[in-house]
């Protein structure tokens, strides 16, 4: 509790908060993260799913990506979990300015978040590769095969995939944000993933908080470190 108690006075002596979260911040709504004895990396696919989720294996063989990628990416059924509501309502309350996300889920802003800044995109964000029309997520997960456009383009999800560049216009607003943050929550996440990670070097403010269960790359730096789920932390607060 201790924890839990320092991190509400951190939270009433800060003017602008920002919360930076990664796939632990979804697990307890049910979404498989990557690295975890759980996680997509440890399941048996003909490929290695970093390799069907590169830009050059949807390229190559569209289909195979899609099997996949419906399977084991679109978790359409998933609800916010405490960590997405506490965050939604500080925003409400004025207390957090932005959540920067590495998850494509849309749960925050399922959770009634509106300043949310995607990094690695959004699984309901979809686009025609030859005329660029928008689809949602329905013209890719309820279709079969590779879904197509009414103009014969593919249609590709707006989503990083490995390989991909991060969007620039994305990342200069995370970047602002965090360097204009005077508390830096980091959460789920082990900071293992670049480009996106680099992002909490802008930070220079008051208070680093770090809450995940496993070590993350600046626990040496954190004014605070919780080895929680963060819904548990969030639900003391």
């Amino acid at each position: 509790m201790q924890g839990a108690e320092t991190l509400k006075k951190m939270l009433r002596d800060s003017q602008r908060v920002v919360f930076f979260g990664g796939a632990g911040v979804s697990t307890e709504s049910g979404i498989p993260d990557f690295r975890s004895e759980d996680g997509l990396y440890r399941l048996k696919y003909p490929y290695p799913p970093e390799e069907m989720l590169s830009h050059r294996f949807f390229m190559a063989h569209t289909e195979a990506f899609y099997r996949f990628y419906r399977e084991k990416m679109l978790c359409l059924q998933a609800e916010p979990n405490t960590a997405h509501i506490k965050l939604a309502q500080w925003e409400a309350q004025g207390t957090l300015s932005c959540v920067i996300t590495q998850n494509i889920d849309g749960l925050h802003q399922k959770a009634g978040s509106r300043n949310v800044l995607e990094l690695h995109g959004s699984v309901y964000r979809n686009h025609c590769m030859q005329c660029g029309r928008f689809y949602g997520v329905d013209a890719v997960s309820g279709s079969a095969g590779v879904p197509y456009c009414t103009c014969g383009g593919i249609i590709k999800p707006d989503v990083v995939l490995y390989g991909e560049p991060l969007e620039e216009s994305v990342t200069a607003r995370a970047a602002a944000e965090i360097r204009q943050a005077d508390m830096l929550i980091i959460g789920g996440t082990s900071l293992a993933v670049y480009p996106a990670a680099g992002l909490v070097r802008h930070f220079s403010g008051r208070y680093l908080v770090l809450i995940n269960k496993g070590a993350a790359a600046l626990d040496t730096e954190a004014d605070l470190i919780l080895r929680e789920n963060i819904g548990d932390v969030f639900s003391k607060i």
